[in-house]
């Protein structure tokens, strides 16, 4: 019987699934590996960039500039992407409303779900896809061009120069981007209700103030904050892990959205859990 074992142990099919085995292992190895040293990197960026916030060191010209390249020129795609989703929603639920006889509650369903959620979460998404790549892009080329070890060997603080100016500007930005997303969202809503299902507009405002109060307002705002801190921290850490020239930038342009969009989606579902799970 060992006799027998052995043999089979020792046969080609064994050793090419125990070669299989071992490489599915390893490669399980090194991205939970690389998952702990991205989180890691992360969050050292993170603590260094808030302490320099704290000391004060903000170049603040720098900053405003910063807050029309990111969040000014966002506007348009951020009220585009409000508006159209306001209205699809209203769409979808006024029509329905009526239907069944509680159409004086869709300016509330609409402006509690914008409010809420889709005005924070999609204004964050938004500016990912445009901003995140951006400054993993413009950091990444600095990286691969040696720009940033320059800056050090002058003696001067990437992290003060390139990171602080991106990260106050989107913190400050998005939650505006956000308010207005809010606003624009919900007029929409308003004006696909008043078309499809005759709903009239005081019906609709007051039915939204009677569900949607400051303190949602107030919380959405904050959700936008945290996604502005992620956006702004994971661009600029793609940006400065940048590695492999051209090619290299393009790869943390990419990886940069796709990881900020995921904890984004995270992000809200645990916010929303602490935020609303009470209320």
């Amino acid at each position: 019987m060992a006799q027998v074992l052995r043999e089979v142990e020792e046969s080609p099919a064994a050793q090419a699934v125990e070669r299989v085995s071992v490489g599915v292992l390893a490669s399980i190895g090194r991205r939970v590996s690389d998952s702990f040293e991205y989180m890691g990197g992360l969050t050292i960026l993170t603590w260094e960039t808030l302490k320099t916030i704290f000391r004060l060191r903000i170049r603040f010209a720098e900053t405003l500039n910063q807050c029309y390249l990111l969040g000014y020129q966002s506007l348009i795609i951020v009220l585009l992407t409000s508006l159209f989703t306001g209205m699809v929603f209203s769409l979808e639920s006024a029509l329905t409303a009526v239907q069944y006889g509680f159409g004086s509650f869709v300016g509330g369903i609409v402006s509690y779900t914008v409010v809420r959620e889709l005005g924070p979460m999609l204004s964050a998404v938004v500016v990912a896809g445009r901003c995140c790549a951006a400054i993993a892009a413009e950091l990444g080329s600095m990286e691969v061009t040696e720009q940033i070890e320059a800056l050090k060997s002058l003696g001067l603080a990437p992290v003060r120069f390139l990171v602080v100016p991106r990260l106050l500007a989107l913190m400050i930005m998005l939650p505006l981007l956000t308010i207005f997303a809010d606003v624009i969202g919900v007029k929409g809503g308003q004006w696909i209700a008043y078309v499809q299902a005759h709903i009239g507009t005081q019906d609709f405002m007051a039915s939204a103030r009677q569900t949607v109060g400051f303190e949602d307002v107030v919380k959405g705002l904050f959700k936008s904050l945290i996604f502005g801190i992620v956006i702004a921290m994971i661009g600029a850490y793609q940006g400065l892990t940048t590695t492999g020239g051209a090619a290299g930038v393009g790869k943390s342009a990419t990886n940069a959205v796709v990881t900020c969009i995921i904890v984004i989606f995270i992000l809200n579902f645990v916010m929303s859990y602490f935020l609303y799970a009470g209320a």
